[in-house]
């Protein structure tokens, strides 16, 4: 008995249990807060805290109205813009959990699997062509592009009535990311629109610069959806991460699990690059982070991973806007800056708690 309880003990994984979920959730909570707050007040024109608390209490019909110029500033432009790095931050992280579950490494990220390379040739081909330069249409664009590669990646790895397993999905996905790059890379080098094909290569790294009220309807709609769902699924998340046997075991169908949650993690994704253009390492490092500190367990993993997202891609976004100001950053180049080395740094610290 002794023995087989101490088979069952996933003692690195107790350990690395030193921070109450509780506390993490406020932490995680007020870096959140502190973030948005951050990124309203600061910017070219500095505002005092009282002065966007006037304006959402304005807003809200609970207060006085106040000066248009700061209304507009506050509410128009630096409280959506938060707030969609918030959604897509956490879009991301979630994703991110989601695939690593469904490759079985945490290695994985939203992007392994070529969404965002068919979000953006989708996006270039657009902008070049002139069909949607900018707004719905490119968003319209960029999701279609994803919704495809993701399509394409599943008639790939199933090809000839295969099994879907983990390594055709890989290898699927890094044909078609390879693929679909490039041919962006075609069109841009080809384009005989300079200032189109700049705009594309700023997009095709990040930017929340086109952040509005209405723009953030489709991916707070598709992260709530697809959050939902996943945690519903979070028991057989758990069994595949274990592998094909323990999913089956457990009756879980490994392949339908795995088309579950590439479609509900590509589309996730395929929504946030639509408005966000490319982002990269938060659905990389932020679920591995999490699951240093909590645990795999998924009913816990996905919603830190949810807030980790959101607060790491505000305070990114902040960095974007001031570190060059007046010019911005993408906000793709500072995550990269940022998470390359901290993901460095976590790979050698999982490896000698494993």
């Amino acid at each position: 008995m002794r023995s087989t309880e101490t088979a069952q003990a996933p003692a690195p994984v107790l350990r690395r249990h030193r921070i109450p979920t509780a506390w993490l959730v406020m932490l995680l909570l007020a870096v959140l807060a502190s973030g948005i707050a951050v990124a309203v007040a600061l910017g070219a024109s500095d505002l005092r805290v009282s002065d966007v608390i006037a304006v959402i209490a304005a807003r809200l019909r609970i207060g006085p109205p106040v000066a248009a110029t700061t209304d507009f500033l506050v509410w128009d432009v630096r409280l959506p813009r938060a707030l969609l790095a918030a959604l897509v931050g956490a879009s991301l992280a979630v994703s991110g959990a989601a695939l690593q579950a469904l490759v079985g490494n945490s290695l994985a990220d939203p992007y392994v699997l070529g969404v965002s390379s068919g979000a953006g040739l989708a996006a270039a081909a657009s902008m070049l062509l002139g069909i949607a330069a900018g707004g719905f249409g490119l968003q319209v664009a960029a999701f279609i592009g994803a919704c495809v590669a993701m399509v394409i990646v599943l008639v790939l790895a199933t090809a000839g009535r295969a099994s879907l397993t983990t390594a055709r999905l890989l290898l699927s996905g890094v044909a078609v990311s390879y693929l679909f790059s490039g041919l962006t890379s075609y069109f841009v080098l080809t384009a005989d629109r300079p200032q189109a094909a700049q705009s594309v290569m700023f997009w095709l790294v990040g930017s929340l610069g086109a952040a509005d009220w209405p723009r953030l309807g489709l991916p707070a709609a598709a992260l709530v959806v697809g959050t939902g769902w996943l945690l519903w699924r979070a028991s057989a998340m758990d069994a595949l991460s274990q592998g094909e046997e323990t999913a089956q075991i457990l009756g879980f169908s490994p392949r339908g699990l795995r088309i579950e949650l590439l479609t509900v993690a590509s589309l996730t994704t395929g929504v946030s690059v639509a408005v966000s253009g490319g982002i990269g390492f938060v659905g990389l490092m932020l679920p591995h982070l999490v699951r240093l500190v909590r645990g795999p367990a998924h009913a816990g993993l996905l919603p830190l991973s949810l807030l980790a997202g959101a607060g790491f891609l505000v305070w990114c976004d902040i960095l974007a806007r001031l570190v060059a100001a007046p010019a911005e950053l993408p906000i793709g180049v500072v995550t990269s800056v940022i998470g390359a080395p901290v993901f460095a740094v976590l790979l050698v610290r999982s490896r000698r708690v494993g």
